[in-house]
């Protein structure tokens, strides 16, 4: 039973994803069996298709997957067997309300439904266009059609869904593989997919397209947006500030100051909030918190740094917390006079024990180390109601100590500021700041929290307001209730009023004045001003152990965190030990043992106070960063940055960027200074190692705008000729294949033109392109790799000349393009096809028609290296890219791999040979000599001379190449020899105007040597050796009839005719007689760069040219045959 039989017009359900037998196959395995027989059924128009989901895995039964109730029967059958299939079901709207196949009326709505995806069920046409009974026909399919949840068309294109846009290692769900577009487009062969892969990659079978990575979700705990990030805000932002420091800033600054320290610090906090929610919404945020925010935003070089430096305050913070918790229990045990040794001492062994139990809490799981929280922040909550509540009870008892109640007067006189002791409003502001950290706390357990995106911004800023709000509140009230200064004595009562006393104390009928300045009590003197006011003090003192245990906790958790997230990257891989996780959570049970050994180091010191103003730095940088991250990301105006939360602008965020870096000067400008240097340090550090990474950063997309905006910009200035550039495209084929030619181009191209590899791939247009996307990547790394400033371009072409036109006629963007064609001198031209030379030749007249210089580098060993086994080069550059298993391929490409031109095309699997000598096996004297000849001018090439012979003025291109040689490292100390032609009797005259001529250049050379018997015959026995090279091509028309001479000429146009060579004759004798000029006076030089002689287009056969450059290069050091386009490159005014 074939499944099309029973289809609609509209076509088979699957195409070409399995073969008709196995559909047919498949249709039997369904419950489609009854369908057997029925008519063709409705037209297209009238008939729905519907996918449903038969059962997903092996163990659970068909039924709970369903949600037809009316399935249920149809597909009982044994869910092993309809493992992962699809059912593709037929709804016939014009069968009225017949259903024979099944019970109840309620089937046909549930049996409408398309698909699900992951819960998600989508409604088909069928369910919003037809309310009764229809008739249903079962197809069954094969998992390889895993591209079928589509409307139910004939098509194997998949519909929009999530689960295509997942990474490999989703957390939330299967990662799926769309169709691909060759699979859509590429014509049907009998087999769509070679040995059952999709795609034509092996490791991805159709059947497996799902990702196998599904994490088991049993088990793992993650937090909603209060109690993940709200809680863990508050309790980090309410630090022992509130309890302990408010009340003497209050003092110092006045309430209205006071008012402004909070407003600055919430200013910060909440541009820094807003910029973190943009980056926690603009895609799925993983664990790490700031340093996960950061480095995917502007790289790893920033994140590195910041990441690194976090995690390490985050450890110190919680030291700085304990030691707080620590001196507030020593403070206790001193008033009942029950120390253990000495204050010191006291503080170690308390702050030792409380984190030792911390470390306990945290690494017992974050549902432990959550309730504590909660429990923490009850408390914390208490003690600020406690404190509010004592307010409003002013007992006789406290007025002494400086505590009326509300009264206008000590509102009035404590409005202003009155800074003591060298206080200023900055240094006030630098006490208070830290209090206003901890706003990350949420965000630094990301990979804990179940919708961080929504979790992240919602908790930050809703902390942030609350705080805000109980800090001004508290200012507010604690100004309004207390005096700055009281003596604490019941009898400084005023009996009779003072003439001189104006404090609102003296109004009160209490006088102060006694103690003006070192008073035991009041705001000024007395940092337990909270637990004085409150209804019931020991609160209070929870409270303060309450901020300070929560906070340290919070930072426990967070260091271990951060620091896993850094090592789990990679970027410095002396850590990577820290980056493996335990149990469901994948807690990161060393890090909180290193985390644990940090803070009991800096608890053993005890002295906190010159670490504490670093921390805050540390914390303030990140700050900086996250703000600096959202106007980069906006700045680089990258298509994929677009945040979910909307309440934030670009320059806001660099404001706060700023205000961060001021903050951190303002605070303490040493510390600052330490910060700055050691994020620079982290920064070139990375930089410098360039992790393996991409991550989409907006650095990238800030290039890629630089670069764009340049390029357009470039564009609309006209050529000059002081600007011009040699810019070069090389026919290297693969660029690894000859690396003499890519070495000498790339000396005088480098820091100065543009650079493009050519390479032309012939053959199989289906197998070429497979090729030329995976190439392109490949050699682009291979030259990134070996720091050639170059770009890879290949393309497809019927032939050689083809190849060349496109790459000519497209390469490059804007002025970015090239104008000077390189090409590899064609060595074995004799022994080829002769349509192969035709081709290369006519590579010279096509780059002179769309005006290019051409170049021609000959080296007399050759210089393709692609047949040679096991050289260093090629094996050192490649074992490390994918492919390795192309690392040395013996190409056959019949006789055309043996030209040094960029015939190249990769063959087939079918059509490599393994290499048959082992890499250790001596080379032959000529392939030895090939490969030194290939690695030269990687080398420095010392005091020699680079000879040129400018014989005919092609616009300076001959002479501009070798100074463009001498300015760089390698050849600085080559020199210039210049040689011209000339006139015997004016010798001097010719060399004196070349001087004249060179010195208006500014070009330096050593010698110039006037040619006068350049026309002379050349030598007998040198003719003769060209006669004999050219004979195999003659055409010798005249020894054959007209018809026959005529015939053969048009079928091999490259042959040399009797007319043609008498014709040029001289020009032949020249090319013979410069090359006993060139072994004569420069077969010693390092480098011959020479004028290419010119042939004219139609005139000069493929062979002659070919023959006039063998005879004017041979037996020669490496030699640059150079023509410009004769237009100047070369001006000596300003």
């Amino acid at each position: 039973m074939e499944g099309k039989q029973q289809l609609p017009p509209a076509g088979p359900a699957v195409l070409g994803a399995a073969s008709d037998e196995r559909r047919s196959e498949d249709s039997k395995d369904g419950a489609g069996g009854g369908a057997l027989g029925r008519p063709l059924g409705p037209t297209p128009s009238q008939s729905r298709f519907q996918v449903d989901l038969v059962a997903e895995g092996a163990g659970r039964p068909a039924e709970e997957l369903r949600k037809a109730s009316g399935e249920g029967s149809a597909a009982g059958k044994g869910s092993e067997e309809a493992k992962g299939r699809f059912r593709v079901n037929f709804v016939d709207p014009s069968a009225g309300d017949e259903s024979p196949g099944e019970p109840g009326g309620g089937s046909s709505e549930g049996g409408n439904v398309s698909f699900q995806n992951g819960g998600d069920t989508v409604m088909s046409e069928g369910s919003l266009h037809s309310g009764g009974h229809h008739h249903h026909y079962y197809y069954d399919t094969h998992t390889n059609t895993y591209y079928l949840r589509t409307f139910g068309h004939n098509t194997m294109d998949a519909v929009p869904r999530i689960d295509y846009y997942r990474h490999t290692a989703a957390d939330l769900g299967e990662k799926l593989i769309r169709p691909s577009l060759a699979e859509l487009h590429d014509e049907l062969d009998k087999e769509p997919f070679e040995d059952g892969y999709a795609n034509g990659d092996e490791g991805t079978p159709a059947g497996e397209a799902t990702a196998s990575y599904t994490p088991d979700s049993k088990g793992v705990v993650k937090f909603g947006w209060i109690k993940g990030v709200l809680v863990r805000c508050m309790l980090n932002i309410w630090g022992v500030m509130l309890f302990i420091r408010l009340s003497w800033i209050v003092g110092q600054a006045g309430i209205g100051l006071s008012v402004v320290v909070i407003g600055m610090a919430t200013v910060v906090t909440t541009i820094t909030g807003l910029s973190t929610s943009a980056i926690a919404t603009n895609g799925f945020v993983r664990g790490g918190g700031a340093y996960y925010l950061i480095s995917r935003s502007l790289g790893p070089e920033f994140g590195g740094a910041i990441g690194l430096i976090f995690a390490f305050a985050n450890a110190v913070a919680v030291a700085m917390y304990v030691v707080g918790f620590a001196e507030t229990v020593v403070e206790l045990l001193k008033e009942n006079g029950a120390l253990m040794v000495d204050e010191m001492n006291d503080i170690r062994i308390i702050g030792a024990i409380t984190v030792v139990i911390l470390l306990g809490i945290s690494v017992a799981g974050m549902e432990w180390e959550s309730k504590a929280q909660i429990v923490l922040l009850v408390i914390l909550i208490l003690a600020i109601g406690d404190f509010v509540i004592g307010t409003f009870i002013p007992l006789d008892s406290k007025k002494p100590k400086g505590f009326f109640g509300y009264k206008a007067e000590i509102f009035m006189e404590n409005f202003g500021p009155d800074f003591r002791h060298e206080e200023t409003f900055f240094s006030v502001f630098a006490i208070f700041f830290p209090a206003a950290t901890g706003i990350l706390a949420g965000a630094n357990i990301s990979g804990d929290l179940a919708d961080p995106q929504s979790a992240i911004p919602k908790g930050t800023l809703l902390a942030i307001l609350i705080t805000t709000l109980v800090y001004v509140g508290i200012a507010v009230s604690v100004g309004s209730c207390v005096v700055r200064d009281a003596t604490g004595n019941v009898n400084d009562t005023i009996v009779t009023e003072l003439m001189n006393c104006t404090a609102a104390a003296c109004k009160l009928n209490y006088d102060f004045s006694s103690c003006q300045t070192e008073c035991p009590y009041g705001l000024m003197n007395n940092f337990q001003v909270m637990s004085m006011v409150s209804g019931f003090a020991p609160l209070i003192s929870a409270g303060i152990f309450s901020a300070t245990l929560s906070s340290a906790l919070a930072s426990l958790v967070s260091a271990p965190k951060i620091f896993q997230a850094l090592c789990k990257d990679n970027i410095y891989p002396g850590f990577q030990m820290f980056a493996k996780g335990y149990g469901k959570n994948n807690e990161p049970l060393r890090g909180y043992l290193l985390t644990f050994l940090i803070a009991l180091g800096f608890i053993l010191i005890a002295e906190l106070n010159v670490i504490a103003p670093i921390i805050s730095n540390f914390f303030l940088a990140s700050y900086a960063l996250i703000n600096f991250s959202v106007f980069h990301a906006s700045l680089a105006k990258s298509p994929g940055w677009r945040p979910a939360f909307k309440y934030y602008n670009m320059w806001i965020s660099l404001l706060g960027a700023i205000l961060c870096c001021i903050v951190m000067f303002v605070i303490n400008w040493w510390a600052a200074l330490l910060t700055y240097v050691i994020v620079l340090g982290l920064y070139i550090y990375v930089t410098y190692k360039k992790p393996d990474v991409n991550w989409g950063s907006s650095t990238q997309a800030l290039t890629y705008l630089n670069a764009l905006q340049h390029s357009i910009r470039l564009s609309g200035v006209e050529d000059h000729v002081k600007n011009f550039r040699p810019q070069c495209l090389i026919m290297t084929g693969v660029p690894s294949a000859r690396p003499a030619l890519l070495h000498l181009v790339h000396a005088f191209t480098k820091n100065v033109g543009l650079m493009i590899c050519g390479h032309v791939h012939m053959g199989p247009r289906r197998q070429a392109m497979k090729e030329l996307s995976a190439d392109l990547a490949k050699y682009q790394r291979w030259l990134i790799k070996n720091k050639m400033k170059a770009f890879y371009a290949p393309v497809h072409a019927e032939d050689l000349r083809d190849g060349g036109q496109y790459l000519m006629q497209a390469a490059g963007l804007g002025r970015m393009r090239p104008n000077t064609l390189v090409v590899g001198f064609k060595k074995n031209w004799r022994q080829s096809d002769m349509r192969d030379v035709e081709t290369y030749i006519n590579l010279f007249h096509d780059a002179f028609d769309i005006q290019y210089g051409v170049v021609v580098i000959r080296l007399k060993e050759g210089l393709d290296i692609s047949h040679l086994q096991g050289q260093e080069e090629l094996l050192s550059s490649q074992e490390k890219s994918p492919c390795t298993k192309d690392v040395i391929v013996k190409l056959d490409y019949s006789k055309k791999s043996e030209t040094d031109t960029s015939i190249a095309f990769a063959p087939s699997s079918s059509e490599r040979t393994s290499h048959s000598k082992s890499q250790s096996s001596p080379l032959n004297l000529t392939d030895q000599r090939l490969l030194d000849a290939s690695t030269q001018f990687q080398k420095k090439q010392g005091k020699s001379n680079i000879d040129v012979w400018w014989l005919f003025d092609d616009g300076g291109l001959t002479l501009l190449i070798p100074y463009l040689l001498t300015t760089k490292k390698k050849w600085k100390d080559c020199r210039i020899r210049v040689f011209i032609g000339g006139k015997i009797n004016r010798i001097d005259h010719d060399r004196r105007a070349m001087a004249t001529l060179l010195s208006k250049f500014r070009i330096d050379f050593s010698d110039i040597m006037v040619l006068g018997d350049i026309n002379t015959k050349p030598k007998k026995e040198n003719i003769a050796a060209f006669e004999e090279m050219i004979e195999p091509f003659r055409l010798h028309e005249d020894d054959k009839e007209q018809e026959v001479a005529d015939k053969m000429k048009e079928d091999e146009p490259w042959r040399i005719t009797d007319n043609e060579l008498e014709l040029y004759k001289t020009k032949t004798y020249r090319q013979i007689r410069l090359n006993e000029l060139l072994q004569e006076h420069s077969s010693t030089a390092n480098i011959i760069v020479m004028s290419l002689p010119v042939a004219r287009k139609g005139a000069v056969s493929s062979a002659l040219y070919m023959a006039w450059l063998e005879a004017l290069s041979k037996d020669l050091p490496p030699i640059l045959l150079v023509r410009g386009n004769h237009q100047s490159v070369l001006t000596f005014y300003s």
